[in-house]
């Protein structure tokens, strides 16, 4: 792969990024246009259920009056044309409509009614197709992560999230505590915007009284995820005020109502197994776990996370509490400072895919 295609792909993959919040269940998938060395069209996925990258990428090449050029031009796409009618129309045939003679693509898509189909509708119709390797490659994987996560291990990607004091507690029994400080809780929020669910267990619903929305960052709020297995929770909490979709995981009932759903799961059957096998069956591709401990450890214990965001308050120390997770099995990735506050980033490589 030459350094020109290199570059083509990282654009690619910076577009695809404006979509993350906004196209699950959908990958994200930027798109980039070029007749020589002029780009004459860019396009992204902006909106689950509107046009995809390569439909704008060509719609915005046609508005700049370059038609003309389309037979001599190559499209790079982050992400494989789709090859079947979904909620839009098969970006390959529309490739294919334009003469576009020459695709470069980062990598191929693991769902099951694309998986290759979209190349070898292209290559059939006399297209050159050419696949990344290396850095663009990875740069692709690296962009869908939970996309390829749901499709392959069929159960979404899992995010593990909390905050510590600088002796290792999480909290104090029976209080909340106000742990990180208002730059993290920002980022925080961005993250929220990020993922497609946000996962709490009842005590924590009970002891912070969380609304789990994004309140400090632009974007939709995450799906509310809330395991309360004997339905105890009082309907008072900010987490059943019907403002955001909201799911309750329990033993006892499975019904819907408004902007909420009680979702059953079997007493007798391990609980995470069951609460995968859920949120991949709602199409839920990633999730934001935010505690407490007990949730947090069942997640850690079973091997079933992908990364982890540990937030440090250096300054504050409480002496006793409840005892912060250890994380086991992962790598540390890298580590950022805000203000009193420091983050480590972790990967559990192994559930790469």
């Amino acid at each position: 792969m030459t350094t020109e295609q290199q570059h083509y792909l990282t654009r690619c993959t910076e577009l695809a990024l404006k979509g993350a919040g906004y196209v699950a269940p959908n990958p994200m998938v930027g798109a980039v246009l070029v007749c020589g060395d002029e780009i004459i069209g860019e396009g992204w996925h902006r909106l689950y259920g509107e046009a995809h990258a390569e439909v704008n990428c060509i719609s915005q090449a046609i508005a700049g009056g370059h038609e003309n050029k389309f037979r001599q031009s190559v499209l790079y796409v982050s992400l494989e044309p789709c090859s079947h009618h979904g909620k839009t129309p098969p970006c390959a045939d529309l490739i294919i409509k334009h003469g576009i003679p020459e695709v470069v693509i980062g990598c191929r898509d693991p769902f099951a009614e694309v998986n290759g189909k979209g190349i070898e509708k292209l290559r059939q119709a006399g297209v050159n197709v050419l696949l990344a390797d290396g850095k663009p490659f990875k740069d692709s994987l690296e962009l869908n992560r939970r996309f390829l996560t749901f499709h392959t291990l069929r159960r979404p990607y899992v995010i593990l999230k909390w905050a510590q004091t600088a002796d290792g507690f999480i909290g104090q029994e029976g209080k909340r505590l106000l742990i990180s400080n208002e730059i993290t809780n920002r980022l925080v929020h961005r993250w929220r915007s990020e993922e497609a669910g946000i996962l709490v267990g009842t005590n924590t619903a009970l002891a912070d009284n969380p609304a789990l929305t994004n309140r400090y960052y632009p974007g939709p709020s995450p799906v509310r995820l809330v395991i309360d297995n004997w339905l105890k929770l009082p309907t008072s909490l900010q987490l059943f005020d019907r403002s955001v979709k909201t799911v309750v995981f329990n033993f006892a009932k499975h019904e819907e109502e408004d902007n909420l759903l009680w979702y059953k799961l079997e007493q007798k059957e391990e609980m995470l197994p069951q609460l995968m096998t859920a949120l991949h069956h709602l199409k839920i591709q990633s999730v934001l776990v935010e505690g407490g401990g007990k949730l947090l450890e069942s997640f850690i214990t079973a091997g079933t996370w992908d990364e982890a965001r540990v937030i440090t308050n250096e300054q504050l120390f409480t002496r006793e509490g409840i005892a912060a997770p250890v994380l086991a099995g992962g790598e540390k990735q890298e580590s950022l400072y805000l203000e009193n506050d420091r983050i480590d980033f972790y990967r559990f490589p192994k559930n790469n895919v």
